[in-house]
């Protein structure tokens, strides 16, 4: 596996798992599927400042995406802090990439991005997404009722994050 910086070149194939993954997204990702080039745009401008980076984890042999993480709201200073935000697709899940994928944003964002902690937001009902954040090596912090609006409604969440210390880098 390898991670990349996302770019406007990728707009076809995102498009094409997205839509491909729209069912499985739905309940647990904020927004509608990146299906257009006018909605890849707005997606693509959060990157434009210093908050924001978008990474694809790709299949190092054919360069194919495999998932996407962000690394959103970036505060620095005294905080060296982030949050991540991450999905795979239909035709990924299940085969590990995920796994491997944030194991290496994870040392990119300790190492590269100098950053101290990231912590990731999950719905107490993604058994999945909770299964890999525990393998790649967060702990539970707390649980944020109605902490974010998908799918029509306020969604509670459990708080997990990671350190630098906590990695052994």
């Amino acid at each position: 596996m390898a991670i990349r910086y996302i770019s406007m070149q990728d707009f076809e194939e995102l498009a094409a798992l997205h839509e491909e993954s729209a069912q499985l997204l739905a309940r647990w990702m904020p927004g509608a599927p990146l299906v257009t080039y006018a909605e890849f745009e707005r997606y693509m401008s959060r990157f434009d400042g210093p908050l924001n980076e978008g990474f694809l984890i790709c299949l190092r042999d054919t360069g194919a995406i495999a998932g996407r993480v962000n690394v959103n709201n970036i505060i620095r200073g005294t905080h060296q802090s982030a949050m991540i935000g991450y999905s795979a697709y239909a035709s990924t899940t299940g085969h590990g990439y995920m796994t491997e994928g944030l194991r290496l944003l994870v040392g990119y964002a300790f190492g590269e991005m100098k950053l101290h902690r990231l912590e990731a937001n999950i719905q107490p009902d993604n058994a999945p997404s909770l299964s890999l954040i525990k393998r790649v090596g967060f702990q539970r912090e707390g649980y944020s009722p109605n902490f974010q609006f998908i799918d029509g409604a306020w969604r509670d969440h459990e708080r997990w994050a990671v350190t630098v210390e906590m990695t052994g880098a």
